[in-house]
């Protein structure tokens, strides 16, 4: 079992992988038991910890095994919070709102791991979970050295406007309508937090990507160069879910992107 003072309970799970151990792992955020996954590669020295932050809300874009399987057979411990009211953890969902803690509070979680390097962190953030990377990333700039948003939303607003099928579950969470309370959809937008970054951002997105559209990217861009932040990005000729053969080849790429940003 890996020691961590942060961690309230561990209980193994099965793993599809001979040489990655996986745990389910159960962690206080605002109070609340949150649960998440561990994933913990075979390796007697501490390895470069990544915090894998999904999309989606409840049980769209939860967090797939095979997915945190990938990024960990690269070399990283990688911890995958379910956020709140997920996977019979405590609370309710908030779509980047008070949730964020639960990302915040992982990412301690992850640098209290024995099996973890804590000068080696690294955020990795897909769709919604892009929002949650940015947060986390102004949140802790003195502790991360990288941040990858993959697919991400930056601009809830825009996400209202453009998502007709989601505005019925963001009025329900948000409390209203962008319209009506614009306030609320502002402070889940990350973009006003760009100015306190330390860590280089690598974006990735697909220019056809038609549930979060590339303006959110371009927008994201915007606001780290005006501001003189170090970022890269990738733009690739896909939609949100690129092809298997291409996630693969992307994720190995982003995860030797991540190791070349250590100080």
């Amino acid at each position: 079992m890996y020691e961590s003072n942060q961690i309230e309970h561990m209980q193994r799970f099965p793993s599809p992988h001979p040489h990655i151990k996986l745990f389910v792992v159960s962690y206080r955020s605002d109070g609340l038991l949150v649960k998440g996954l561990l994933a913990v590669p075979d390796h007697e020295d501490e390895l470069p910890g990544l915090l894998y932050l999904r999309g989606g809300i409840k049980q769209v874009g939860k967090v797939r095994i095979s997915r945190v399987i990938q990024f960990a057979s690269r070399g990283f411990v990688v911890f995958a919070p379910h956020y709140r009211g997920n996977e019979g953890g405590e609370g309710f969902e908030d779509f980047c709102g008070e949730d964020r803690n639960d990302a915040f509070s992982a990412l301690q979680v992850l640098e209290s791991l024995s099996c973890t390097d804590s000068g080696d962190l690294h955020v990795f953030g897909f769709s919604r979970g892009g929002p949650m990377a940015l947060f986390t990333a102004a949140q802790f700039p003195h502790m991360i050295q990288s941040v990858v948003v993959w697919g991400g939303v930056t601009d809830m607003k825009l996400t209202y406007e453009e998502r007709h099928s989601l505005r019925k579950m963001m009025k329900r969470v948000v409390g209203g309508s962008v319209y009506k309370y614009p306030e609320r959809y502002e402070w889940r937008t990350p973009l006003t937090e760009v100015s306190k970054f330390k860590a280089p951002v690598l974006i990735i997105h697909g220019v056809y990507d038609e549930n979060v559209s590339i303006k959110h990217a371009y927008l994201l861009e915007e606001e780290l160069k005006s501001n003189d932040r170090s970022y890269e990005t990738w733009y690739i000729q896909d939609d949100h879910h690129f092809n298997p053969e291409k996630k693969r080849q992307v994720t190995h790429d982003l995860c030797d992107w991540m190791k070349n940003q250590k100080e």
